[in-house]
C-alpha cells in the first residue's frame, strides 16, 4: 500500500498553523483539506480530550451554520493524534480564503456561553465529555498564534 499524503509530512519540522493539507478531485469538484495545526507534534501535549470534543461540538455548529460557508463545509474534526483539526471544503481554496472565517469561529467559540450544542446523550455517543472552558483556552492560543503567524505556519515544510 501506498503511504497516505498525511504521513509524508514531516511532523518532526511541522510547526502549529493553518496549513492546506491537500486538494482532491471528487469528479469535477475540488475539495480542499485544512491541516488546523494547535500543537507542534511530539514536542507539545496534545489537546486535552474533553475540550478538543468541545471544540469539535462548537466548530462544526458554527461552520455548518454559517452564512456564506455552510454550503461549502464537508467536514471538522479533531485528528486522532489530538494536535488540531480537519476542516475540509468544496473549492480549491488557500489559507488566505478561510484565515479569515477560522478567526471568526475562535472568537465565537470564545465568546459562546450556555448548552453546548450536541450534548445531550440523545445526540452525541460520549456527551459528558465536555469542558467549555479549556476550549475557550485552546480557541484564544490558536488565535493568538495565528495573529503573529510567519511563512512557517501557513505552508507544510518542505
Amino acid at each position: 500500500m501506498e503511504k497516505i499524503a498525511s504521513f509524508q509530512v514531516d511532523h518532526l519540522r511541522l510547526k502549529p498553523g493553518l496549513y492546506v493539507s491537500r486538494k482532491d478531485r471528487f469528479g469535477s469538484t475540488i475539495i480542499t483539506t485544512f491541516d488546523m495545526r494547535f500543537k507542534e507534534p511530539n514536542k507539545e501535549p496534545v489537546i486535552d480530550q474533553p475540550a478538543l470534543h468541545t471544540f469539535e461540538h462548537l466548530g462544526a455548529t458554527f461552520l455548518r451554520s454559517h452564512k456564506e460557508w455552510a454550503e461549502r463545509i464537508i467536514y471538522f474534526g479533531p485528528m486522532g493524534c489530538r494536535t488540531g483539526f480537519y476542516a475540509v471544503f468544496e473549492g480549491d481554496l488557500d489559507t488566505d480564503a478561510i484565515l479569515p472565517l477560522i478567526k471568526e469561529m475562535l472568537e465565537w467559540i470564545i465568546a459562546f456561553e450556555g448548552k453546548i450544542p450536541g450534548a445531550s446523550a440523545m445526540e452525541c455517543g460520549n456527551w459528558q465529555e465536555q469542558n467549555l472552558d479549556m476550549a475557550k483556552w485552546e480557541a484564544r492560543r490558536y488565535g493568538a498564534l495565528l495573529e503573529k503567524a510567519g511563512r512557517e505556519n501557513f505552508n507544510y515544510p518542505a
